[in-house]
């Protein structure tokens, strides 16, 4: 394997256009002063965290987890052709016993986030968690206290956060107050099929482990893995999945720091009648106060005919603005480059032990994921309406909530929707108390919106109320 020095790799990654720098506080690297990292879950994004890591200088890959025997195999395979010795994990709780692991990393699906995050501030383990950051709003506030209270550098694992210079701003210049800020996400996915009754677990797989906190059910669809983001148990649906990024950017760019006080969803799962539950059209908005709407659209049917992805922009006072440099598809502004340099930005936090050395600390993390939530919790207390329904519904959110109904209905149109013969979901408008990050308003549907955002757990796979 290629030797990278801390010199080599800076070089490389700047010419790349990660933009990344070293941190000030780095300390000299030397045979005993490496990192050690475990890396949990790595059948699918946690590969490239391996791949990465072992590109970074100082750091050593020396723990896998991964309740697949197949996968572990695979991996302690690999780490031998390398010459490197790596211990072998099934339950994550037996590697964060090791103490000879410093750090770890977790690609797992969504609903194990936040429980690795704990239980690693817990036993003393630096962590870097992909997005998003946790399953539900709760969670969030408790990877947080769980950051702060073991005195752990917890990276929110989305590279685009801040891009390279640590921040993102809609320039403006003097066109006076922003009144929207407004993104989408175009991504097609195909239906994930549908069958009609229970299916069985891959051999190598502790279906047991990979179930964790969520509820130890019969698989229900075609594929365990990847399709698992597509159940309420397990995912958040396409706006985690990849709408957490433009997300992630606009909240950054109105310098929010507390919750939106509103939130109201529309859409559904249109064409397809298959095993997946989230929603593949969505729509959200998000109302601060004070301070601006946010509007973010998803489209994920199959048709390259419709709306196209708007970039990150604001309508203000006295025009519209936005987003320096390219906006593309979400998630490809960086590619390979940002990922390593956003692992590289984590471990220098881990030697410098600030949490201001991190470019998307945990709270930021938890900031931008609860919108996800957010949306996701009004949109599961929707019911069915029709255009006219809905169009009556988000009159009175102004011209720019129209606007975006007019290309819901277009996305629709264009991919084989009648919507005349079609109803879509309207989430409820719900209120949120910022201080308490809990639903208020109207008592019934307040109650019913934050046992959503907190979801359940299966003994012994538990987050504490304290941790």
């Amino acid at each position: 394997m290629k030797r990278f020095t801390r010199r080599t790799f800076v070089r490389g990654s700047l010419a790349a256009g990660a933009g990344l720098a070293l941190a000030p506080h780095a300390r000299a690297l030397g045979a005993n002063d490496d990192i050690r990292v475990g890396v949990v879950g790595f059948r699918g994004q946690g590969r490239l965290h391996i791949r990465l890591l072992r590109e970074l200088p100082g750091v050593r890959v020396v723990a896998l987890c991964d309740p697949d025997r197949g996968v572990r195999d695979r991996g302690e395979k690999e780490a031998k052709d390398l010459n490197q010795k790596v211990d072998v994990y099934t339950d994550v709780r037996k590697l964060l016993d090791n103490k000879n692991i410093d750090a770890i990393t977790t690609a797992t699906p969504d609903h194990w986030h936040a429980l690795v995050t704990v239980w690693g501030c817990q036993a003393g383990k630096d962590v870097y968690c992909e997005k998003p950051l946790c399953h539900n709003l709760w969670e969030g506030r408790k990877m947080v206290e769980a950051a702060r209270k073991y005195n752990r550098m917890v990276q929110f694992g989305n590279q685009n956060h801040g891009q390279s210079t640590g921040e993102m701003r809609l320039e403006i210049g003097d066109l006076g107050k922003i009144l929207v800020c407004h993104t989408s996400l175009n991504r097609m996915r195909q239906s994930i099929g549908k069958v009609d009754g229970p299916q069985p677990t891959p051999e190598s797989l502790d279906y047991n482990l990979w179930a964790g906190p969520a509820p130890l059910e019969p698989l229900k669809r075609k594929n365990l893995h990847y399709d698992w983001h597509w159940v309420w148990s397990t995912g958040t649906g396409e706006i985690g999945n990849n709408g957490i990024y433009p997300l992630d950017a606009c909240r950054l760019s109105l310098g929010q720091s507390v919750l939106p006080k509103r939130v109201m969803s529309l859409g559904g799962r249109f064409l397809f009648d298959d095993d997946g539950q989230t929603p593949n059209t969505h729509v959200a908005l998000f109302q601060y106060e004070p301070g601006p709407m946010i509007i973010f659209e998803l489209r994920n049917l199959p048709s390259e005919k419709g709306p196209k992805t708007i970039g990150t922009k604001a309508k203000c006072e006295r025009g519209d603005s936005g987003l320096p440099g390219p906006s593309g598809e979400a998630g490809d502004t960086g590619g390979f480059p940002a990922h390593k340099g956003h692992l590289f930005n984590f471990i220098s936090a881990v030697r410098s032990r600030k949490v201001s050395d991190q470019r998307a600390d945990v709270l930021e993390g938890h900031l931008s994921s609860a919108l996800v939530h957010m949306a996701n919790i009004s949109y599961r207390l929707g019911t069915q309406h029709t255009s006219g329904e809905v169009q009556e519904a988000i009159q009175d959110r102004g011209s720019d909530a129209a606007e975006t109904f007019g290309r819901f209905q277009e996305h629709l149109e264009v991919s084989g929707v009648d919507f005349t013969k079609t109803k879509a979901v309207l989430g409820p408008w719900l209120e949120m108390d910022s201080a308490t990050e809990q639903f208020v308003g109207n008592s019934e549907l307040a109650t019913r919106a934050n046992q959503l955002a907190r979801g359940q757990y299966r003994a012994p796979f538990v987050i504490p109320e304290t941790v």
